[in-house]
């Protein structure tokens, strides 16, 4: 199943995509695709989260590449998606379109929906859109965009790690609006200006996103940092363009559709309360609580709760699993 050798002996063997193109959905936006694994195999799409994260050749590591066919795609404004960092023609019910379109070039009739934090909200949003067109999810970090989620992710994460809250919001100002702050500083045309304050969101939400923070949570990737920050702040200033709670209100468009929930029991960006509110929705839903994990899904223990969800899915039976 694993590869001896790799780093992370827990996923499977790093694998190379067999077919690769950019799909245009209109508005000026172009979506990179890939898929790996094995061409006729059961389709899983992995929804990466942020938004603005954009995703990563670890990501296809999740899904064993002899049964899955393993399709990923970078969403509107971030990875190798065009044009990059761009907020315009850019909503949660864009997405949902970007990825029926994207069904529909790849001929395929249904798939297994992987997402984490944002990933799982995006996840969920297409789910209740388009519930024929899903066999079922495997969600981590569950994030509803719920008001108190947003305010949670401002201010309530200092609670927890006060120094890089501190930077956060230090770097907005004494009294400051964070929100509409940082807005203002990550749309900005000067790159001195909406660089330094894309550094510093990042680094703040990457210092909360593990049990043991990186030790270099405080350098991240300036380009993929934009994206991230420029995003995350345009879909808070808008509530993920959801109404309040519309997600939870939703679930019995797919209640009836399998699930697997796994939650880091110290995941301190998406707290395990939303998980056990979607959990209680949801007849049809197994949570797993982690009880070392974090937020990120590498940390060890999230990643090998995964990867033994995805193989429960697997194992379920007939098309509509």
């Amino acid at each position: 199943m694993t590869d001896p050798a790799s780093p992370r002996p827990d996923l499977f063997a790093a694998i190379e995509p067999h077919a690769r193109g950019m799909l245009e959905v209109g508005d000026g936006h172009s979506l990179y695709w890939e898929e790996s694994g094995n061409p006729d195999g059961r389709p899983v799409l992995f929804v990466h989260g942020g938004p603005g994260a954009g995703t990563s050749p670890v990501h296809r590591r999740f899904f064993d590449p002899a049964c899955w066919r393993i399709i990923l795609f970078d969403q509107r404004g971030c990875g190798r998606s065009r044009p990059f960092a761009e907020t315009r023609a850019n909503t949660t019910w864009h997405l949902v379109a970007d990825i029926e379109r994207l069904r529909h070039h790849l001929g395929v009739e249904a798939w297994l929906l992987f997402g984490g934090s944002w990933g799982s909200t995006l996840a969920l949003a297409y789910g209740q859109a388009h519930p024929r067109r899903v066999t079922g999810f495997v969600l981590r970090g569950v994030f509803l965009f719920r008001p108190a989620e947003v305010e949670w992710f401002l201010r309530g994460m200092g609670t927890f790690f006060p120094e890089a809250y501190g930077r956060f919001a230090g770097h907005a100002g004494d009294g400051a609006d964070l929100l509409e702050t940082y807005h203002q500083l990550l749309m900005h045309p000067d790159p001195a200006v909406h660089g330094p304050a894309a550094a510093v969101w990042c680094g703040y939400e990457e210092a909360c996103a593990r049990l043991v923070p990186r030790p270099d949570a405080d350098d991240p990737d300036g380009e993929a940092c934009l994206a991230l920050a420029r995003m995350e702040c345009h879909y808070m200033r808008h509530g993920g363009f959801l109404e309040p709670g519309q997600l939870l209100s939703a679930m019995d468009r797919i209640a009836h559709l399998p699930a697997e929930i796994v939650q880091g029991r110290y995941d301190v960006v998406c707290p395990p309360v939303s998980a056990f509110d979607l959990a209680g929705r949801w007849p049809a839903a197994r949570l797993t609580i982690v009880p070392d994990g974090g937020h990120s899904a590498l940390e060890p223990g999230l990643r090998t709760a995964l990867v033994a969800a995805v193989g429960r899915m697997r194992s379920r039976k007939g098309g509509q699993m």
